[in-house]
């Protein structure tokens, strides 16, 4: 297997004719920038989550109320993830009633400044699509 930097941060994986895509992507997974950004931002909600967490922590309910096509259990296996990706911060209170807040951890804030460019371009876009 031979990997090829194209760009800084792009890896390509060169003479690897029997591996699927998926497990291409695998192999370049925290090798290649570009495919480790995707995989820790692929679905519908991680984006979202993260520009929910912009403003500081939240917590679970509050989070299910501003994405409110989210179930439960998707809100709760997408929080996992990012938590276990290092995106956000999980602190659980030892109050009663349970109290649990999400935040977005030091790499998940620097990720803020690049979620605001993508905003940016989405307006751009939107405005492009509205005069075709």
């Amino acid at each position: 297997k031979l990997l090829k930097r194209i760009h800084p941060g792009a890896i390509v994986l060169l003479h690897n004719t029997s591996s699927t895509n998926g497990q291409i992507l695998d192999e370049l997974l925290g090798k290649c920038a570009y495919v480790t950004t995707q995989k820790l931002l692929s679905g519908k909600w991680p984006i979202l989550i993260l520009f929910n967490l912009r403003n500081g922590a939240i917590r679970f309910n509050e989070m299910q109320r501003l994405l409110p096509k989210i179930t439960h259990a998707t809100l709760s296996k997408q929080l996992k993830k990012m938590e276990q990706d290092g995106l956000i911060i999980r602190t659980d209170y030892s109050e009663v009633p349970p109290r649990v807040e999400y935040s977005l951890s030091v790499i998940g804030k620097k990720f803020l400044e690049i979620l605001y460019q993508i905003g940016s371009w989405g307006l751009e876009y939107i405005e492009y699509t509205n005069t075709k």
